[in-house]
């Protein structure tokens, strides 16, 4: 299969799929949650309070691991597997991008002091058109 087709379906899936989770390091052991995304390309941006656990992990140790796909009952839905490094990105332009009201239980607003995104810089997506299949790989 060539790249750019897998290039092109991973961007659907992460169109269709927002929700996922973000598997950090604290204290040598992985913690996981749901959160959700949002990209420009294959770099993924998730929405966080400064004042977190994981803002602390990504201090800590930026190696992150998100999981996207398979929702409900759907094992043959597609799925992905990003492998990456986060980073904090404090742009208003993106910060104003991102926002969503569902924000709220945890950010007062796009122009909270505490808003911040979570940037996943992807080094690897592994890619399965659905459970069972083998994966198609993107190395960047």
């Amino acid at each position: 299969m060539m790249m750019s087709d897998t290039k092109q379906r991973v961007q659907q899936m992460l169109k269709d799929h927002k929700i996922g989770t973000l598997a950090t390091i604290r204290e040598n052991k992985p913690f996981s949650r749901f959160m959700l995304f949002f990209h420009e390309d294959l770099t993924l941006y998730t929405a966080t309070n400064k004042e977190t656990h994981k803002a602390d992990d990504i201090e800590s140790n930026p190696n992150v691991h998100v999981l996207l796909g398979l929702e409900g009952s759907g094992w043959n839905n597609e799925y992905a597997e990003v492998e990456g490094t986060a980073s904090f990105e404090e742009s208003a332009e993106l910060k104003k991008k991102f926002w969503q009201e569902d924000l709220k239980e945890w950010i007062s607003g796009p122009d909270d002091p505490n808003y911040v995104l979570l940037k996943i810089q992807p080094s690897s997506i592994r890619y399965y058109q659905k459970a069972g299949s083998e994966p198609e790989v993107i190395n960047m």
